[in-house]
């Protein structure tokens, strides 16, 4: 069955891409994460919704693309949180899969919002659970 993005698109109405990460290197790390049932959750900063990336949607089902845009997976978003960045508790921490400490995702994270907008300990983020639905591989 052909995967690609106009396909796809039929196949899950309403679904938005999206891309994990911010450089080829990381987003291929991140979906290996999720393929591996690692990383069941991801975040974002509140901001760059208001900046054309799509808001998660509980019940939605979103394309996850490669870093040269050929579609990834589909997730199934299941919970979505919005709170601070100092707020993030250890279980959704490691329900990203990236580190083994609330304190690792938070510096590495606190890096990822310094190169992409800027970071604050009190900025507003978007948590969000999702349930791996396709591995388009």
């Amino acid at each position: 069955m052909p995967n690609d993005l106009q396909t796809l698109k039929q196949r899950y109405p309403g679904a938005e891409t999206f891309k994990f990460g911010d450089c080829a290197a990381l987003s291929a790390t991140l979906l290996s994460l999720v393929r591996s049932g690692k990383k069941v959750a991801t975040c974002g900063a509140l901001r760059d919704y208001g900046n054309g990336e799509p808001m998660p949607v509980v019940g939605r089902r979103d394309i996850a693309l490669e870093w040269d845009d050929t579609p990834a997976l589909v997730i199934e978003t299941v919970e979505l949180v919005q709170c601070r960045f100092d707020a993030v508790s250890e279980a959704m921490a490691l329900a990203e899969g990236e580190d083994d400490s609330l304190e690792g995702w938070r510096e590495g994270h606190r890096r990822y919002f310094e190169r992409n907008g800027g970071f604050a300990p009190d900025m507003q983020i978007v948590w969000e659970r999702f349930s791996l639905v396709e591995d388009l591989r």
